[in-house]
C-alpha cells in the first residue's frame, strides 16, 4: 500500500488495516518456519507497510498534539 492511498483514509480504515497486516505477518512467520512460505517477499512488504501505518498514526499524533496547545 502506497503512503498516498494510507493518508486518505481515516484513522479507524488505518487501524483496521494495522490489524489485518499484523495478522498476515504473524501467518507468514508460521510458513517461513514451517518452510511453506510461497512469497518470501512478501515478508518485507508487509513489514514496511506496517511501519508506514505506524509513522502516519505517529504523525498524525502529533499534528492533534500541536493543535491542542
Amino acid at each position: 500500500m502506497k503512503t498516498k492511498e494510507l493518508r486518505t483514509q481515516s484513522d479507524d480504515q488505518i487501524a483496521g488495516n494495522l490489524g489485518e497486516l499484523k495478522r498476515e505477518q504473524f501467518n507468514l512467520r508460521f510458513q517461513a518456519a514451517t518452510g511453506q512460505l510461497e512469497k518470501p517477499a512478501r515478508v518485507r512488504t508487509v513489514r514496511r507497510t506496517i511501519a508506514r501505518i505506524k509513522t502516519l498514526q505517529a504523525q498524525r499524533q502529533t499534528a492533534a498534539a500541536q493543535e491542542t496547545k
